[in-house]
């Protein structure tokens, strides 16, 4: 088995990865989103109201994969675990995220969200196997 590191490691230069929730009768629904890796975690955000954050909420294991920035997956995936961050522990997911993805996640969607009055959800990943 190896670590969180080093099954996170594909994903440290990837732009966007295809995170699969699942819907309540165990339908695999894939997203594509943007990601920052910080040694054995990586961080992503969304909003409120978004479906895939409904989805872990009922159901925190996920799958990531690498992919294109419309979701197109590009190499295999990991499985993983998703948490919701407090607020001190999503200012740190924030800052991650916007330094990997300064324009899009510095600025537009922190700026979209206040628009549309939504609450910007910072969750981590943490993988919980590195073979498949």
């Amino acid at each position: 088995m190896t670590s969180g590191t080093e099954a996170l490691e594909p994903f440290v230069r990837q732009r966007a990865v295809l995170l699969t929730t699942y819907r309540r009768d165990g339908t695999p629904v894939g997203t594509p989103v943007n990601i920052a890796v910080e040694g054995d975690r990586a961080f992503f955000r969304t909003y409120n109201r978004a479906w895939k954050a409904k989805r872990i909420r009922n159901n925190p294991n996920v799958e990531i994969a690498p992919s294109t920035m419309r979701g197109k997956p590009t190499g295999p995936s990991i499985r993983a675990k998703a948490r919701l961050l407090s607020a001190d522990e999503a200012k740190i997911a924030a800052k991650a995220i916007a330094r990997k993805h300064r324009i899009l996640q510095g600025i537009l969607v922190p700026l979209s969200h206040r628009l549309a009055r939504y609450k910007t959800l910072h969750y981590e990943l943490t993988p919980t196997d590195a073979g498949t």
